[in-house]
């Protein structure tokens, strides 16, 4: 069994060997292995040049990072959390996002960044929140999540490959989890959704950290007789709709788990495709599990229930299946 962070860690490892043109740069990333833990080591094997610990700036060192890519490097940025990002975020905006069409196709961005993202620690507001919503607003952008080892360890290269910055969202709560990884395990495909679990009565959909909370319920459901098909996004821009509406037109129904707020959000983006292209196809109202408006609390129990559970997952699939 490899962790989530282990096989992150070999992704990087992997890209710095195939290319010497990668490097990866951001806050203790070197001697004390990343903020948790996925550099680990690797500062020893391939040195200080391509392992750079950066200062306390998120607007200099994602700059930086924009700079080497129009230059012909392959930089890989960590920003400790997603909250961090926005520090940075006229970098990514104004400069990384729009390079490609204000230059008239002459500069890319060839820039990777990677953040973690989501609650679940206990680390509260400042460095809890799931902004992913933020980053899939924005044109120029890919933005990713891998919610499986196997994805942690394939979607680094495949991003790697594109000619735009692309943003992977590493879910805080997944770096601990365990899970099988094939000796050959490579790239993967990030253009794609892919269908976790087959079923016939309802589509839930879901990505990242909220995998695991789509599966567990339905495990719960298939207790009751309900078979939940479970759709993994993968890619958050672009969007691959044609893989839930075909889901849909399958089980009539459709309920979306997501870690960001209910407002204006991934889940509020998939609504309202599914009711633009899918209506004649669905038997009940659109169902939204999502995290409660707060600033994440602090206190676990707290945490716990401002955040989407298997439990509120399945009872929202009773209610569109009854």
């Amino acid at each position: 069994m490899t962790t989530y962070r282990d096989a992150m860690r070999e992704a990087l490892r992997d890209a710095l060997i195939r290319d010497d043109r990668v490097f990866l740069m951001g806050e203790d990333v070197g001697a004390y292995g990343g903020c948790f833990g996925v550099s680990r080591g690797l500062l020893e094997e391939f040195g200080p040049v391509r392992i750079r610990d950066t200062p306390l700036s998120e607007s200099a060192f994602v700059g930086a990072g924009i700079g080497a890519a129009l230059g012909g490097l392959r930089p890989v940025v960590e920003i400790m959390t997603v909250n961090f990002s926005l520090l940075a975020l006229d970098q990514i905006l104004n400069n990384a996002a729009t390079l490609r069409h204000m230059s008239g196709g002459q500069l890319g961005v060839p820039l990777v960044i990677r953040m973690a993202t989501g609650a679940g620690r206990q680390l509260a507001a400042q460095h809890s929140h799931s902004l992913e919503a933020f980053y899939a607003h924005i044109p120029g952008l890919r933005v990713i999540s891998p919610a499986t080892v196997a994805d942690a360890r394939g979607m680094l290269w495949t991003a790697l490959q594109d000619p735009d910055p692309v943003l992977i969202f590493e879910p805080i709560a997944l770096y601990n989890s365990e899970g099988d990884l094939p000796p050959d395990a490579g790239p993967v495909d990030i253009d794609r959704a892919i269908i976790r679990r087959a079923g016939t009565d309802v589509t839930l959909v879901a990505y990242g950290g909220t995998l695991r909370v789509a599966e567990a319920a339905a495990d719960e459901l298939a207790g009751d007789g309900v078979a939940a098909e479970v759709i993994d996004l993968r890619s958050l821009r672009p969007l691959d709709e044609t893989t839930v509406l075909e889901s849909i037109a399958r089980t009539h129904r459709l309920v979306i788990v997501d870690e960001g707020w209910r407002s204006v959000g991934i889940a509020a983006e998939i609504a309202a495709r599914a009711a633009e292209h899918a209506y004649y196809d669905l038997d009940a109202p659109i169902a939204r599990i999502c995290t409660a408006e707060v600033p994440i609390p602090y206190a676990r129990q707290l945490e716990e229930a401002a955040l989407p559970q298997p439990g509120t997952v399945a009872d929202a699939v009773r209610k569109v299946v009854g």
